[in-house]
C-alpha cells in the first residue's frame, strides 16, 4: 500500500497545483523585488517589474542566475529577510571561488524537513522505523535534511553522519536500521565492507535506502540493492534551492517527483536560454516558490534532464524528473565527443565490476587522452597477464560502443582506489583548458 506525507499535494489535481503555484509565484515576485537589491536590478535590466508576472507562464520573462551569481553577491547579497529572523546557514562544498551560502528562516527549515518526510514515506518510512542517516552532517545539506525529514515521519534516527564504517555497520545490526541514507558510493562501500564480514542479503536488517548528492547509474542501483537486499530510492536537490527532498523516487523507481508547490522546475535550452517544451531535454531550472530567507529565481541547476508527467502507479500527480544524464557545466568533451560519467559506469557495471574507478583526462600534444582506471573484485584479481589484457580489451571496446571514441583503460588491484566516505571522486582533469 502506497503512502503519503501529505497526500493532498502529492495527489492534488493539475488545476489546483496549477492555482497554488500562481498564487505563490505572484506573491514571491513581489517578496525579491521588494527583498533582494541584487534580483531587483537584473529585473530592471530586462525590463522587468513584478507587475508583468501574473501566472507561471510568465516565468520566462524573468533573469536567470546561476552559481556565478550567488558567488558575486556572496555573503549576504541575495538575502531576502532580515537577517535577524535566519536561524541557519547551510554551504556547498566549493571547488572554486567562494563557498555558495544559503540561508533558512525556520519556516524554510520547516518545508525542506517536509519535502525529505515525503522522501522517506515514499521508500516506505513509518514512525515504526530505524532510520540511519550516514550522509555528512554540519554545513553539508545531506545530515540535516534527512535527519529533520526522520524527525517528521517520527523514526527513530541514528545520526552517524559519514565515516567509521565499522562503526555504521554495527549501529545498523544493533538498532536493527531499516532505511539507510548516504551517497550511493558509500552504499556500495558498506556493501562491500558488510560481504566481507560474511553479511548477506539476509543478515541486514535494512528494507530501504535513499541515495543522492552524485550521480549514479541504473546498473548501480541493482548492484546496491542485490549487495544490501533494499530497495534503493533516488533522492536529488540543491543547496541553494534547499536540500536534499527537492525532488524524490517512488516505488515506480522511473524518476523523481518534484515538490512543485514548493520548486517550479523549467527545463531550458543551456546554449540559448530557451524554455523548451516539457518531454525536451535540457537543463533544469528551479524557482522558489516560497522560500523566505533565500528566494531563488529561475536558478540554473547545471543539470541536464526531461520533465515528463507520465501517470504514476504510485497515486502522487507531481511532475517527475528523469535522472539527470549530467551536467552541462561538469560534461566532459573529449576530442569533441560529449562524455558523461555515469556512461563510463553503465559499461563497468554491465561487465561486472564493482562502482571503484577513476576516470582521468589529460592532453598530450594537443589531443585529449582518456584514461579509466578499474578496480578489480577479489574473484577477478589474478597474475595472468593474458586474462587481465582480454579483460582491458573487452571494456576499451564496451567503452567506445557506448561514447564512439577510444579510451585506455587500466585494471587495478582490489582496494587500490581510494574510498570516499562522502561524495566520491569520480574525475580528475589535467587539461590547462
Amino acid at each position: 500500500m502506497e503512502r503519503y506525507y501529505e497526500e493532498d499535494l502529492e495527489r492534488a489535481s493539475r488545476e489546483d497545483m496549477l492555482a497554488l503555484q500562481n498564487e505563490k509565484l505572484v506573491k514571491q515576485v513581489k517578496h525579491v523585488w521588494d527583498s533582494v537589491p541584487y534580483y531587483r536590478n537584473l529585473m530592471e535590466k530586462k525590463g522587468v517589474t513584478p507587475d508583468d508576472i501574473k501566472s507561471v507562464d510568465d516565468l520566462h520573462k524573468l533573469p536567470l542566475i546561476s552559481k556565478a551569481d550567488l558567488r558575486d553577491a556572496y555573503p549576504y547579497g541575495l538575502l531576502g529577510c532580515d537577517l535577524k529572523k535566519c536561524v541557519r546557514i547551510q554551504s556547498t562544498s566549493g571547488t572554486t571561488g567562494k563557498r555558495v551560502v544559503a540561508f533558512y528562516t525556520q519556516e524554510d527549515i520547516d518545508i525542506w524537513e517536509r519535502c525529505c518526510a515525503r522522501a522517506i514515506t515514499a521508500a516506505g518510512g513509518t514512525d515504526e522505523d530505524v532510520c540511519q542517516v550516514s550522509y555528512g552532517y554540519g554545513l553539508f545539506t545531506g545530515g540535516p535534511g534527512l535527519n529533520g525529514g526522520s524527525h517528521k515521519v517520527g523514526c527513530l534516527t541514528v545520526p552517524t553522519s559519514s565515516g567509521n564504517t565499522d562503526r555504521q555497520i554495527m549501529f545498523i545490526n544493533d538498532l536493527q536500521a531499516t532505511i539507510l541514507c548516504c551517497t550511493p558510493s558509500y552504499a556500495a562501500y558498506l556493501g562491500e565492507r558488510m560481504k566481507e564480514l560474511g553479511m548477506g542479503p539476509d543478515d541486514i536488517p535494512l528494507k530501504a535506502g535513499i541515495f543522492g548528492a552524485e550521480a549514479w547509474s541504473e546498473e548501480m542501483r541493482q548492484d546496491i540493492q542485490n549487495t544490501l537486499g533494499i530497495k534503493a530510492y533516488d533522492i536529488y536537490g540543491l543547496t541553494e534551492i534547499s536540500g536534499p527532498g527537492v525532488s524524490f523516487e517512488c516505488s515506480e523507481q522511473t524518476g523523481m517527483h518534484i515538490n512543485e508547490d514548493h520548486f517550479y522546475p523549467e527545463v531550458i535550452d543551456p546554449d540559448t536560454e530557451e524554455v523548451l517544451p516539457e518531454g525536451s531535454e535540457g537543463e533544469l531550472v528551479f524557482t522558489c516558490l516560497d522560500k523566505e530567507a533565500f528566494p531563488l529565481l529561475r536558478y540554473r541547476t547545471r543539470d541536464i534532464c526531461v520533465l515528463s508527467r507520465e501517470k504514476c502507479s504510485c497515486g502522487r500527480t507531481l511532475v517527475k524528473m528523469k535522472k539527470p544524464k549530467g551536467r552541462s557545466d561538469d560534461m566532459l568533451i573529449i576530442r569533441g565527443v560529449n562524455v558523461f560519467p555515469s556512461q563510463i559506469e553503465a559499461v563497468l557495471l554491465n561487465q561486472g565490476y564493482p562502482a571503484n574507478y577513476q576516470i582521468v583526462v589529460d592532453r598530450v600534444n594537443n589531443t585529449d587522452t582518456l584514461d579509466v582506471q578499474v578496480e578489480m573484485t577479489p574473484e577477478m584479481f589474478t597474475d595472468n597477464l593474458g586474462e587481465i589484457e582480454a579483460r582491458q580489451k573487452s571494456l576499451v571496446d564496451g567503452l567506445k560502443a557506448m561514447l564512439g571514441l577510444k579510451a585506455h583503460v587500466t585494471l587495478v588491484a582490489p582496494k587500490t582506489i581510494t574510498r570516499s566516505e562522502g561524495k566520491a571522486v569520480r574525475v580528475i582533469d589535467k587539461r590547462k583548458i
